[in-house]
Order: structure tokens, then C-alpha cells, then sequence
């Protein structure tokens, strides 16, 4: 007779290891997906409240969706915006254009 009595439970126990590291890792995936999609929104909106306002106004409005204004610089074609949420920063530009309608006449 073997003396395979209990080897079972180090395989045992390197699978619940291995699944420990496996939940770990797609939570954090689950983090920085969840970070990315808010801070290119975050960057979206400051970038239009930036190109039709100012600096406070990109500020405001990228701190109102959970973001912090890196980086603000007035382009000649409009704005560019660094906003970072977590350890995640998101680019984004936009551009301010004016419409004139002839009044009648």
C-alpha cells in the first residue's frame, strides 16, 4: 500500500491561491477600466467648459466628475485639458466656434 494520503490538499490549496490572484487581479482591471472611462469623460467636459470659459470653469466642472485638472493650455484653436481620476489622466481637446446670422434686414 501508497502512502498518497493527503496529497491532495497542497493541490487544493495552490488552486485556491491561484484563484485568490485571479479575483484580485480582475478587480483591479475592474478599477482602472472604471478610472479611464471617468477620466476621459472628466477631460471631455473640462475641455468644452475650458474652450467656452476659462480655467476655473475646465476646473469646476472636471473636479464635478470626480477628476483633477492637470493641465490646462489655451491652443490658438481652442484648449487642451490633462485630467487625471485615480492614477488614470485623460487628454482631451476642444474648440470654441461662434455662429452669425444676419438679422433681417
Amino acid at each position: 500500500m501508497s502512502n498518497d494520503r493527503g496529497q491532495a490538499m497542497p493541490w487544493l490549496l495552490l488552486v485556491v491561491v491561484l484563484a485568490m490572484g485571479l479575483v484580485v487581479a480582475a478587480a483591479r482591471l475592474g478599477v482602472v477600466v472604471d478610472e479611464s472611462a471617468r477620466a476621459r469623460t472628466a477631460a471631455d467636459a473640462a475641455a468644452l467648459a475650458g474652450a467656452a470659459g476659462d480655467e476655473a470653469a475646465a476646473r469646476a466642472l472636471a473636479e464635478a466628475n470626480g477628476g483633477e485638472l492637470i493641465t490646462f493650455a489655451r491652443l490658438s484653436t481652442g484648449v487642451e485639458v490633462v485630467v487625471r481620476v485615480g492614477e488614470v489622466s485623460a487628454r482631451a481637446r476642444a474648440t470654441a466656434t461662434s455662429s452669425w446670422e444676419r438679422g433681417p434686414d
